[in-house]
């Protein structure tokens, strides 16, 4: 049984910059490099039946590319501090895009997120983060500042029931800017081998 989100890639580069912030801050377990990036929407675990629907269901999706830019370091829990992520800046693209891929997945009866779409790359999980110590963290990296890059795919991603939800499979790729309302050959839950999040 599948846990499925839909995403995009962070680009190597990018990743690469992102990966400069890790470190320097006791009770962050870090994220990958190779596990970075941004959910779109998390769809959870589903049987291969509805996994096909999803594939399926997101040829509709019809967006044009857009461009992104990370900026600025921030925490989840303000009380409690839980994630490390790296903020993305406002992009009205990218909010269209989620909402078609949400509309999408209440269209073929997938329940709705109640959580509020807030665009980011997570890096690290915390466990009992001194706050000052994660105050000084954020400070002294507060002009993290990625380059801008062209998103031209959103993916459907894979992930094992595992702790830090990684490592992540690509299930399948939709282009921007064109039709993907067009059969796919197959899907990869029945005949496809495994794809590695290797072209990061």
């Amino acid at each position: 049984m599948p846990r499925l989100f839909a995403a995009l890639e962070i680009p190597k580069d990018v990743a690469q910059s992102l990966s400069l912030l890790r470190g320097g801050l006791q009770g962050a377990r870090w994220i990958d490099v190779e596990n970075y990036h941004l959910t779109l929407r998390f769809i959870g675990d589903v049987d291969e039946r509805t996994a096909d629907d999803v594939l399926d269901a997101f040829d509709h999706v019809s967006k044009q590319e857009f461009e992104l830019q990370l900026e600025g370091i921030n925490v989840f829990g303000s009380k409690k501090p839980r994630a490390l992520y790296a903020d993305v800046t406002a992009n009205e693209s990218l909010n269209s895009l989620q909402a078609s891929i949400d509309s999408q997945c209440r269209r073929i009866g997938i329940m709705p997120d109640r959580r509020k779409f807030t665009p980011h790359i997570t890096l690290a999980r915390l466990r009992h983060a001194h706050p000052y110590a994660l105050r000084d963290y954020l400070d002294a990296r507060s002009n993290f500042k990625s380059r801008p890059f062209n998103v031209e795919e959103f993916l459907v991603m894979s992930s094992k029931n595992s702790r830090g939800g990684g490592p992540y499979i690509i299930e399948e790729s939709y282009l921007l800017g064109v039709n993907n309302n067009q059969d796919h050959l197959a899907s990869n839950f029945s005949t496809s081998p495994e794809q590695p999040l290797s072209n990061m």
